[in-house]
């Protein structure tokens, strides 16, 4: 704790609140992250599913999810071109020494954004005004061009953490930059696909967990059915396999970032036959209390030996190395994300097994009950693994080249603290406002849905002819809604019905 003050005292005054400012935003960014990534996959598998198999429910899932997205993506345009301002505003030293050869990547996320804004206007628009297929041919760009942002921020960031592609003058300028090399750093393949895989999962999660919810509610048609099994599919899928892929970044963070992997793991000093500490705190004199220690198998994990030597924190100066504090925070945020991938692990396997055994979900009400839960969790997993990413990184912004503290903009700290109030002020009525229009729209979709039962309308006819966000289909004379493809004829799945 002494050390810590001690480190406290000699920063900047600035460093507190640059800090602070930019792990709220970027925190709050994430939540939606996930949906913004891998929800458009998951929205057109549904509508694929629903065109090929003339599926009426499954489109009309596909065209809500895609107001749910088309939403969100507002909100994220919001958060995100916050946290572009703040890496110039907060940490001009970053940008202006080091733009030159990371930039890129931040460029190759602006376009993908764009992009996928067009498209996910076209999406929207298309439904009933473009032919059936013509209209889902449309919308598959959208997962690549959500993977093209992703691959932009990642880019960046693996560079932070591996830095390469420039040499250095001799006053410590970067020249003779290789884009090349610098976009494709050692840690940007572990880095990609471990992200890529976890917003698959979250999202998955998260939209089943809705209609899990809902099952406890005592909703069990078939729109309950349906739009819980696609998603948690494609969550229980891949949730093994972001396990493999964890397991492979944690191996290359120990062979590239070997102090940053001390601190995941609190290891003082550099041994073999190393403990693995489950959770528990480090302190400034190498003791670690509290938490489950089991003998060697931080060493066997690491190299799949006990006789794996296992870089320790002492193996840098004071000055080069997360402190214990940062160590701690790391490492805590490592075995959270950690046992709510193996919790989300059993959940999936439970899924996996009544599904093969009895090709049927299952049918107790505490899987739906776990399963309603895992949204939240693997939210709180892809914050975990973003601090054990960050916190486990410092003292450096690039790693073992520019301090955080070189880094910090010179913005008196007062300013700094006034700058993040107001941005908590902005974050709140804007998340705020989406939980709003989400509730709205499920409300209306609610009233929708029980109006045309009250009516005896059949799954056949057209769903959704109210839908607040989108485009609403054309009223015809009588003030009877005209047919959704725009022919006068009937049908549940023709010319994009949904």
């Amino acid at each position: 704790m002494h050390t810590t003050v001690h480190l406290l005292a000699q920063a900047p005054p600035q460093m507190l609140p640059a800090r602070s400012l930019m792990a709220f935003t970027l925190a709050a960014h994430i939540i939606l992250v996930p949906l913004g990534v891998a929800l458009p996959l998951i929205t057109l598998i549904m509508h694929g599913y629903g065109l090929r198999r003339g599926d009426a429910t499954a489109l009309l899932l596909a065209r809500r999810w895609s107001a749910v997205m088309a939403v969100q993506f507002a909100i994220g345009v919001v958060t995100g071109t916050v946290l572009s301002f703040e890496f110039g505003l907060l940490w001009p030293g970053l940008m202006g020494r080091w733009g030159d050869v990371f930039g890129l990547g931040f460029g190759v996320e602006a376009w993908a954004f764009f992009l996928e804004a067009v498209l996910i206007a076209v999406y929207l628009y298309g439904w009933r005004r473009l032919p059936a297929r013509t209209h889902f041919v449309l919308g598959l760009p959208l997962p690549a061009a959500a993977l093209l942002g992703a691959f932009g921020i990642l880019a960046a960031n693996s560079w932070m953490n591996t830095p390469r592609g420039f040499t250095l003058d001799s006053e410590g300028n970067p020249v003779d930059v290789d884009v090349r090399t610098a976009v494709f750093t050692p840690m940007l393949g572990p880095e990609y696909w471990h992200f890529v895989v976890a917003m698959l999962v979250t999202a998955g999660y998260v939209v089943a967990g809705v209609y899990a919810a809902g099952r406890l509610r005592g909703r069990r048609d078939r729109y309950h059915r349906l739009g819980f099994t696609v998603p948690f599919t494609v969550a229980a899928v891949f949730t093994p396999v972001q396990f493999v892929l964890g397991d492979a970044i944690a191996r290359a963070v120990f062979r590239k970032q070997p102090v940053k992997f001390a601190a995941m793991e609190i290891v003082w000093n550099t041994d073999t036959h190393v403990p693995e500490y489950l959770f528990g705190r480090l302190h400034p004199d190498g003791t670690v209390s509290g938490g489950i220690r089991i003998p060697q198998l931080d060493s066997i994990l690491a190299g799949f030996s006990p006789d794996t030597e296992v870089t320790g924190l002492t193996s840098v100066p004071a000055d080069r190395r997360p402190n214990a504090t940062q160590a701690t925070i790391t490492h805590f945020a490592f075995d959270t994300m950690v046992g709510i991938g193996t919790v989300l692990l059993l959940l999936a396997l439970w899924y996996g097994i009544v599904w093969w055994r009895r090709r049927r979900l299952p049918a107790s009400p505490w899987f739906y009950r776990s399963a309603a839960c895992a949204g939240a969790a693997s939210v709180i997993a892809v914050e975990c693994g973003w601090i054990a990413t960050e916190v486990g990184r410092q003292p450096w912004i690039v790693y073992q080249n520019m301090k955080v503290a070189d880094a910090v903009t010179a913005t008196r700290s007062g300013a700094l603290w006034t700058m993040f109030g107001l941005v908590v002020l902005v974050y709140v009525f804007v998340f705020g406002s989406f939980l709003v229009v989400l509730l709205r729209m499920r409300t209306r979709w609610r009233l929708d849905d029980e109006r045309r039962a009250g009516e005896g309308a059949t799954e056949a006819e057209t769903p959704e002819t109210d839908t607040p966000y989108g485009p609403r289909s054309a009223i015809a004379a009588g003030g009877t809604p005209a047919s959704p493809r725009g022919d006068g004829g009937p049908g549940p799945t023709g010319e994009g019905s949904r």
